[in-house]
């Protein structure tokens, strides 16, 4: 599976979150960190799919990837020691986690394996 495959989803994710948290809370902390974050992420997406598109890897959308995911993790994760809720901090500082961990995999892998071209 390729990196943009889950990135891209895992952003909408981000900014549904924030914006459901701003709609039912009013909290621009939410809105900020989820957008922000969420579009930062969607971008790193496109990059990767667009290089993958040239059928090349692209190791700075990756490096984006593991850099958010991984600093989600530890900022939701802290949230969620302070205040045992699981939702949302538990959720996203879990979701980031694995996000990570699937980066990790997909450097430690060499990147989008490109298909061989067709003759």
């Amino acid at each position: 599976m390729h990196d943009f495959c889950l990135t891209i989803p895992y952003g909408l994710v981000l900014i549904g979150g924030g914006l459901f948290g701003f709609i039912q809370k009013g909290s621009t902390a939410s809105l900020a960190g989820g957008v922000g974050s969420g579009l930062f992420l969607i971008i790193a997406g496109y990059l990767s799919l667009t290089a993958f598109g040239k059928r090349k890897n692209s190791y700075l959308a990756l490096a984006i990837e593991i850099l958010s995911a991984a600093v989600l993790t530890w900022i939701m994760g802290q949230r969620y020691i302070q205040t045992s809720k699981i939702m949302p901090a538990g959720v996203i500082a879990g979701l980031s986690g694995l996000m990570t961990l699937f980066y990790l995999y997909k450097l430690a892998t060499g990147g989008n394996h490109i298909p061989a071209k067709a003759d």
